[in-house]
């Protein structure tokens, strides 16, 4: 019998692979105004967008309940599956790890919760992997590897326009977010060790955007690659900083996307965001 991979909304999965994994995805929840929405489902990143362009309007995330997580390990359970690989984004960042946990205690050991470390497509190439495992009949403990492997072969390198909505959720500290905002610096951030972090200040927009592209080649390594440009409303700028990565990287880059962020990241990052996600491909 197969073993099923579940994932979580903000793997941020492009949409020319819908339908080619076999992925279950649990929504996190959106909060506007106290009006709340699944991610992906019921609130959109431009609705999103629209509320953190207005000062008196609350926007907030959260976790998924352990219960949505308990139904959705059932169903697979019941449905046939042996075994259940769930990866989901960092435990740093977000409750959501420690209530898939919670529900996988219910269920029992042929549950398996992979923290992936990050977010966006770091989290999505992992679940890929994991699905890809899945679907050449490997069996839990090497699905499982596979997620674990594939989280620690990413980077994931970020622009935003302001360090104020990072600040606003909890997700980046107060120091870090003033030193951000002195002298109009502009901030790339990347993931270490699940945490959010500033990686460099740079003076411009255009600065930061072609110093994005300087530290993506860094990151690759010397081996294939797989990049994702992630943005929130910046179409234009995406395919200029995925069009600069790839000419960059020439021959080694195997697979490039493009994929807009969801309403669970973009409330934290807010408008202008614009990030790269390497994938170093396990040999």
């Amino acid at each position: 019998m197969p073993v099923a991979v579940v994932t979580d909304s903000t793997a941020y999965l492009p949409s020319e692979l819908s339908g080619t994994y076999d992925l279950t995805v649990v929504p996190l929840t959106v909060v506007i105004n106290g009006a709340e929405g699944l991610e992906g489902l019921e609130i959109s990143p431009a609705e999103v967008a629209r509320a953190l362009g207005q000062r008196r309007v609350a926007v907030s995330t959260s976790r998924p309940a352990p219960s949505q997580f308990v139904a959705a390990y059932r169903k697979l359970l019941e449905a046939g599956a042996d075994g259940i690989v769930s990866v989901h984004l960092s435990s740093q960042l977000s409750g959501t790890f420690d209530a898939a946990t919670l529900a996988a205690a219910e269920i029992g050991p042929q549950v398996q919760v992979v923290d992936s470390g990050t977010t966006g497509m770091g989290l999505g190439f992992a679940a890929l992997a994991a699905a890809t495992a899945a679907r050449g009949g490997s069996d839990l403990d090497t699905v499982r590897r596979a997620a674990a492997d594939h989280s620690a072969q990413v980077s994931t390198l970020f622009y935003v326009d302001t360090l104020e909505f990072l600040r606003r959720g909890g997700r980046i500290g107060a120091a870090s977010a003033l030193l951000g905002t002195a002298l109009s610096v502009k901030p790339i951030l990347h993931v270490v060790d699940g945490s959010i972090v500033v990686r460099d200040k740079v003076r411009t927009a255009g600065r930061a955007l072609a110093r994005l592209v300087d530290l993506a080649v860094e990151a690759s390594g010397d081996g294939d690659v797989d990049i994702a440009v992630h943005h929130l409303g910046a179409h234009d700028r995406a395919g200029a900083l995925a069009d600069a990565v790839t000419m960059r990287l020439g021959d080694r880059l195997r697979d490039c996307y493009i994929t807009e962020i969801g309403a669970v990241v973009a409330a934290h990052v807010g408008p202008g965001v614009a990030g790269v996600v390497v994938h170093r491909r396990v040999p």
